[in-house]
């Protein structure tokens, strides 16, 4: 991916990508977009690239479709980049609600398509991702594979770049415990966010 000098990168999402944005000075939060500001901001200052956080703790993908006009559209990013799909995965964990997949794929086509008709934009998908704390919270493991397997094709379909979350912290967990990348399988710790921020860089081709 080339990024241009002066360009403008959203970031969308739920909690993960959220991570506290609305109390930061800076509205990054305190996850991995910050950490992908920062390192990115240290090599490339010279391009001075304007970067938005416009995540929101809990949303799904229909919440993502039904604000997109204002958290996206209106924005006229040159880079989206957009992490959802857990807590669908998890609604019924969550709110007793299941949402199906084939709402999750319709919506989330939805959001694609209005960005490729809209924007000259280029789009990074991060799959969502689950990691192996509990047992009990395994028993999701295939909702969150069914979720995973559809952002894959959508990405295919609309030509997106894909950073494979669930498979860069499948091997993280090799190397060091599960509640390391993420106290509760969900949201990541430092080390997580760190993670993610790194996988998304060398997306790009940082």
């Amino acid at each position: 991916m080339k990024i241009r000098s002066a360009a403008k990168i959203l970031f969308q999402g739920d909690s993960i990508t959220d991570a506290g944005r609305i109390s930061d000075p800076r509205g990054l939060g305190e996850g991995y977009v910050a950490m992908v500001v920062d390192q990115f901001s240290v090599r490339r200052p010279d391009l001075q690239v304007t970067f938005l956080n416009r995540g929101v703790s809990a949303e799904r993908v229909r919440d993502l479709r039904d604000r997109w006009q204002e958290d996206c559209l209106s924005l006229e990013p040159d880079v989206v980049s957009i992490l959802i799909g857990i807590n669908d995965a998890l609604g019924t964990l969550f709110w007793g609600e299941f949402t199906s997949l084939e709402s999750f794929q319709a919506d989330y086509a939805s959001i694609l398509e209005l960005t490729r008709r809209k924007l000259d934009a280029q789009i990074i998908l991060l799959e969502p991702f689950l990691l192996p704390v509990s047992k009990d919270l395994m028993a999701y493991r295939k909702a969150v594979d069914s979720r995973i397997e559809i952002v894959r094709k959508l990405s295919e379909k609309f030509e997106t770049m894909l950073v494979r979350l669930d498979s860069v912290f499948s091997e993280a967990v090799k190397r060091e415990k599960p509640k390391f990348w993420s106290i509760d399988g969900v949201h990541p710790t430092a080390a997580g966010h760190g993670l993610i921020a790194q996988s998304w860089l060398e997306s790009v081709g940082f």
